[in-house]
């Protein structure tokens, strides 16, 4: 999957434009990016299209190789909202499922139990790992 397509994915999900679904992805890109090891974190990187690699790094810190963002599904949701400038929690989970269903499907992963989405479920806490499972039905509630 292209970076196009991609983005063109979440806009479709999300009935917004192309400009909001990359800037949407950003910012959940980066809170799943910092949740993860550095080293899984490189990882995922290594597999994105260059242009998705660009929206994984933005405003990434050196930091110790196992130290992650320790947040869980409320706190990762409430984190995009304020980022991302949505008007609630529920748009803010909308968007999450979005780019997590995208993502998989990018790591060519239907259930997000395959490859290199597998490396990224294991290393989620149990509600951050149902907030990725949820992925895999339309992002809409």
């Amino acid at each position: 999957m292209d970076t196009e397509h991609f983005l063109h994915s979440i806009a479709s999900m999300l009935a917004c434009d192309v400009a909001r679904a990359e800037a949407l992805t950003s910012v959940v890109f980066q809170e799943l990016r910092d949740r993860l090891t550095s080293k899984e974190a490189a990882d995922v990187a290594a597999q994105l299209p260059t242009p998705l690699k660009r929206l994984w790094g933005e405003g990434e810190v050196a930091r110790a190789p196992d130290q992650v963002n320790k947040v869980h599904a409320p706190e990762f949701i409430a984190r995009v909202q304020r980022r991302a400038a949505l008007a609630d929690d529920a748009e803010a989970g909308r968007a999450v499922r979005a780019v997590f269903r995208t993502l998989r499907s990018l790591l060519g992963s239907a259930t997000g139990l395959e490859g290199e989405a597998w490396d990224i479920f294991s290393q989620l806490p149990k509600d951050m790992k149902h907030l990725w499972l949820e992925s895999t039905e339309p992002a809409n509630d």
